[in-house]
């Protein structure tokens, strides 16, 4: 299978409008997720860092976002990890739009990066390099202790972020995805049919059992 191609607002911006990238690894690497009105998004591997799945920290709720007794989601994260690469999105921005993005981030830390981090298969990057402009990646916060809850991945999440990579990266990025994830023995609550995720996606059937069957044959560690 090949990749789908996408376009997301490609034009230049005018001259002067200050730019910023993120790299999404998780549910922003789904299009469908992301906050209108980006300038571009581009698919990349971001050298350097490994995900995993890891207890959300302390920080009380999500606002707007009301939880199932019992079920305390747990986080997608990159972490630095020297000799590793990860896939994604590297969403291009309005700088002035950032701290949207770090409201939406609220658990994580924003990182920086550099161009030399990151692998672009998508020519149309290279434009960005003058000016150079500032490059980030989200990280879990780690200083707030842990719930005490067990976590739980929210299958409406992981829903998302699958879609996403299976849009972006095709059946072997799908496959990439769990075999490059940490932790994936954490539990996951069933809510596809009553999502707790706010930006929940619809998927067709073939999508379900696809993302169901990769999942239970991939790599769990």
């Amino acid at each position: 299978m090949t990749t789908r191609q996408f376009t997301i607002g490609l034009e230049r911006p005018a001259r002067g409008v200050q730019l910023v990238g993120y790299f999404g690894y998780g549910s922003l690497v789904n299009r469908a997720t992301l906050r209108p009105g980006i300038v571009g998004a581009h698919r990349a591997r971001l050298t350097g860092w490994r995900r995993t799945w890891r207890p959300r920290p302390d920080m009380g709720p999500t606002p707007g976002v009301s939880l199932p007794d019992g079920v305390m989601p747990a986080l997608l994260t990159a972490e630095p990890a020297a000799g590793q690469a990860i896939d994604g999105l590297l969403v291009i921005d309005l700088a002035e739009n950032l701290g949207h993005v770090d409201e939406r981030e609220f658990r994580y830390h924003r990182r920086d990066i550099s161009l030399a981090d990151l692998e672009l298969p998508d020519p149309a990057v290279m434009e960005l390099r003058e000016p150079q402009i500032a490059l980030h990646v989200y990280e879990a916060r780690s200083e707030p202790p842990p719930v005490e809850a067990p976590s739980h991945i929210l299958r409406s999440y992981l829903d998302a972020v699958m879609q996403g990579f299976f849009n972006e990266f095709g059946l072997e990025g799908l496959h990439r995805f769990v075999a490059e994830t940490d932790a994936f023995h954490t539990p996951i609550h069933e809510d596809r049919h009553a999502p707790v995720y706010p930006r929940a996606v619809s998927l067709s059937h073939a999508e379900a059992e696809l993302f169901d069957t990769v999942l239970k044959s991939g790599t769990r560690a």
